[in-house]
């Protein structure tokens, strides 16, 4: 429930703070007492359109917070959840309102978008007048309110599950129709790019092993006429082997070496010898190493631009050929089972539209029997406000689920009013006049009894124009109603006042040299007998209006 009400600065309201409590509340006063502006600050709370005309003159900005006792599971802390803010009770909404015509919202002191605040204030408050107009213009309130009557939230869930079905079915089968008329039409191109592939048939790492070898291969064509001399003069007919060997044969026949002078060369051409045998050995095994085939390098490199001409021709790395090489085998696979495929995602939205079609059918005999049950208890409200002659209906047009589907079903639903016998019914907004909507309204909401309504439910003066019977019956449903929430009317009736158990006097007052502001004040037994005694009588006060009020509030208790 609306716990606090503070405004700053709004008007004529300096700074007013008021504290409600539950069940049934009524605000009085005189014609442009502030009312209104009260009414327009709550409203500027709950994300109402902004306007600097509102901020008192004088004032850079003007203030209004709300708050709002309620269970932590409410649906606006699940809101403020969703926006990744923090949400624990109590909700307090501020607006903040500025001369120049900006204006922020902030719940619980954390900034939130004016829609965001709106949101929230629609799950919190509504506020009802003669001209009111968002309960009952809107097709989708009213079906709203039907399968809150008729308790229809399961049905209702069943349906738009059932829709997202359909809706997910219904898209891959486009995406897949799409895909295949792709694939009709690319069809030649696919088949012979994939067949070009087929043929190369590139594999990964492939360009850089390629690239390796002919770097090899060109560096061992460069060094191979090297490596050969190199093995001819180690080992070939030049090499001085021979010659060494011849040497050191007759050297280590001389017997009679005096004093060991040859045994120093024959060790040294003996080390000679074998150290160029090693390096014919080496030498060999490096020729036979780079050994240098003109016919693979030319197919490397063959292979190896290949490969690069091919992928610069489909704008990719020869690296991500093998890759294509896959997407294009699966674009061509998809194109042969695409008929087989997109005959079967048919088969499926035929499925959950069946599906959908058992939902909203379902969901709208339903609709029919709540809104047959809902007409029934407003039109019983009827002849207590004075309203005997008119009659309540509910049409209901109900479209085929075949050509038409949506999460809510497939009703279209407006409450329709005859005011007098034999006019012709229509819609309750171009029928009625402005007593008899709110007169309509008011046993709307009682037949609904908490059902589909917010937490606290404000009436703007919407007893205005009937007579004292017709008050008085309008005051007994906003009592009965505050049975199952907070209620506030603004109103002149004496009989409204009367029931309530919290009243409220709206009165101006001298702020300063020709300034006023709205003041308001909670009356208590006697202050509330008076109140309601000069509601009766007008600004003299009789005893008869004094007793009058006294009976009226007996009367209510």
């Amino acid at each position: 429930m609306l716990a606090r009400l503070s405004i700053r600065d709004i008007v004529i309201i300096d700074r007013l703070d008021l504290e409600f409590g539950p069940g049934f509340g009524v605000l009085t006063g005189e014609t442009g007492a502030g009312k209104s502006i009260l009414l327009d600050a709550l409203s500027l709370a709950l994300g109402a359109r902004g306007d600097a005309s509102l901020v008192r003159a004088g004032a850079e900005r003007g203030q209004v917070f709300a708050e709002f006792d309620l269970s932590p599971q409410h649906p606006a802390f699940d809101l403020l959840r969703e926006q990744g803010l923090d949400a624990e009770p109590p909700l307090i909404l501020r607006r903040v309102q500025s001369a120049d015509g900006r204006t922020r919202g902030f719940a619980n002191d954390q900034p939130v978008s004016v829609l965001i605040l709106r949101e929230i204030g629609q799950l919190l408050v509504e506020i009802h007048g003669q001209h009111d107009e968002r309960a009952l213009v809107d097709a989708a309130t009213h079906r709203g309110l039907v399968d809150a009557y008729g308790g229809l939230d399961p049905l209702l869930q069943a349906t738009r599950e059932a829709h997202a079905a359909l809706s997910g079915a219904r898209r891959d089968h486009q995406e897949a129709e799409t895909q295949l008329e792709e694939a009709r039409r690319d069809a030649d191109y696919l088949q012979h790019t994939s067949d070009e592939l087929d043929k190369l048939a590139p594999e990964p790492g492939e360009e850089e092993r390629l690239a390796e070898t002919r770097q090899r291969l060109m560096t061992a064509e460069k060094i191979a006429g090297d490596l050969k001399d190199a093995v001819e003069a180690v080992g070939g007919e030049q090499t001085p082997v021979q010659q060494i060997s011849a040497v050191l044969r007759r050297l280590e026949r001389r017997s009679d070496d005096p004093g060991g002078m040859v045994a120093p060369l024959a060790n040294a051409l003996s080390s000679a010898l074998d150290a160029l045998g090693h390096a014919r050995e080496v030498a060999e095994n490096t020729l036979r190493e780079a050994a240098f085939d003109p016919l693979e390098l030319e197919r490397t490199e063959e292979r190896l631009f290949a490969l690069r001409a091919l992928a610069r021709k489909h704008a990719v790395t020869v690296e991500q050929l093998p890759a294509l090489r896959e997407q294009l085998h699966g674009k061509l696979v998809a194109l042969s089972e695409g008929e087989a495929r997109l005959a079967a995602l048919a088969d499926a939205v035929k499925k959950v539209q069946s599906d959908y079609r058992t939902a909203a059918i379902a969901l709208s005999k339903a609709r029919a029997k709540s809104a047959t049950a809902l007409a029934k208890a407003v039109n019983g409200e009827l002849p207590a406000l004075k309203l005997e002659r008119a009659h309540f209906s509910i049409e209901i047009e109900t479209e085929d689920p075949e050509a038409t589907a949506s999460a809510d079903g497939v009703d279209r639903i407006v409450f329709h009013v005859q005011t007098n016998p034999g006019s012709a019914p229509g819609p309750l907004m171009k029928v009625a006049s402005g007593g008899e909507l709110s007169r309509f309204l008011l046993a709307i909401k009682v037949a609904l009894a908490g059902r589909g309504s917010a937490p606290t439910l404000v009436f703007d003066e919407i007893d205005t124009a009937v007579s004292g019977a017709v008050s008085e019956a309008i005051g007994a449903r906003l009592q009965r109603l505050s049975e199952g929430g907070q209620v506030l009317s603004v109103t002149h009736s004496p009989q409204v006042a009367a029931r309530a158990g919290r009243h409220f006097l709206i009165a101006k007052s001298d702020a300063a040299p020709q300034r006023v502001a709205t003041q308001v004040t909670l009356l208590e037994d006697d202050a509330r007998h008076e109140e309601i005694a000069r509601m009766l009588a007008g600004a003299t006060i009789s005893d008869e209006a004094r007793a009058a009020a006294g009976r009226l509030i007996a009367e209510a208790r």
